[in-house]
């Protein structure tokens, strides 16, 4: 990602971070009321074996700028926080402790993170693409949650979408999982909305398996409030970070003061992290935790500085959507 333009960016292809200008920092304004309502999910069909290991070390990322718009809706949070478990289909491996705070890093760690998180790839138009994303206890065993933009962008629904969980430099360790179905929050579907940039994606089941038995998934929270500690993770592939390793960065996260209601961590992930996953409650030692948000985007007068959309009762409609699908 070039941090420093003067329009927002996306966090597209290899997933490059959105960076926005004071001005702006949402995608798309709201559709007027004479347009149908756009749908918020899109069934999606795979090519099978178009994802080989060159085509997936070729998804680099894309640089795709927006004019500047004004904010979009703020996450309504609710009184009662809504928290679903990990699951973990056998005894976490131990991991070893990692420094916190980490303004970006490789985790060296192990733990169920390695397998839960990993790469996502999808054709936009005509190029190929990539961002990050992370497997999350669901009622269908089958559900990873995104970027809103990694599904869907000025528009557009992705397609050809797979997630590749514990990529490993053009190898998948555990298959290749292709979505049946992608989803977003209906502010992002209708009028991508900074604000509720989350998406999701339901995977068929590989070799009479679904996904969650084989690399488990994490647990979710809702309307979790402000002011946590949190790590996020994700596959960054734009320069320092080529896209290889699974990266990580901790530390006290704030709340988005200028143009979102997000949340807010010192990170240097770069194109790439897109939709990787935000955890509360981690153990370091079981590579365990809650997710309460994805990598969303960074101001370019900001450097070093992560966003990510508030799971409110915005995101929750969504996941309910997908892991019930």
């Amino acid at each position: 990602m070039n941090r420093h333009r003067t329009a927002v960016s996306g966090l597209l292809a290899a997933g490059a971070l959105i960076a926005g200008a004071l001005m702006g920092a949402t995608p798309s304004a709201a559709a007027s009321s004479d347009t149908p309502a756009p749908l918020s999910s899109f069934s999606q069909q795979h090519t099978q074996g178009f994802w080989t290991a060159e085509r997936m070390r070729n998804a680099t990322p894309l640089d795709i700028t927006a004019a500047p718009r004004t904010a979009g809706t703020a996450a309504t949070p609710t009184a009662r926080p809504t928290s679903i478990p990990p699951t973990s289909p056998t005894a976490s491996s131990t991991a070893s402790p990692t420094a916190f705070p980490q303004p970006g890093g490789a985790w060296t760690g192990g733990g169920a993170i390695v397998k839960t998180s990993g790469r996502v790839f999808f054709t936009m138009g005509d190029r190929t693409a990539s961002c990050s994303g992370d497997s999350i206890t669901s009622a269908n065993g089958s559900t990873v949650i995104t970027a809103g933009h990694c599904v869907k962008y000025q528009g557009a629904w992705h397609t050809n979408w797979v997630f590749v969980p514990a990529y490993n430099n053009g190898n998948a360790p555990y298959g290749q999982w292709s979505a049946t179905k992608t989803f977003a929050t209906d502010q992002w579907a209708a009028s991508e909305d900074m604000n509720m940039d989350v998406g999701l994606a339901v995977v068929a089941p590989l070799n009479g398996q679904k996904l969650s038995q084989v690399v488990g998934a994490q647990g979710i929270l809702f309307n979790g409030g402000y002011n946590k500690q949190m790590y996020s993770f994700g596959f960054p592939a734009a320069s320092p970070y080529d896209g290889t390793k699974l990266v990580y960065c901790s530390g006290n996260t704030g709340k988005d003061f200028l143009l979102t209601k997000d949340h807010s961590l010192a990170c240097n992930m770069t194109g790439g992290s897109s939709g990787g996953p935000w955890l509360q409650d981690f153990s370091e030692t079981t590579g365990l935790g809650t997710q309460v948000s994805v990598n969303s985007f960074g101001y370019n007068f900001l450097p070093n500085r992560m966003y990510g959309p508030y799971f409110g009762n915005e995101a929750k409609a969504a996941y309910d959507k997908a892991q019930t699908a």
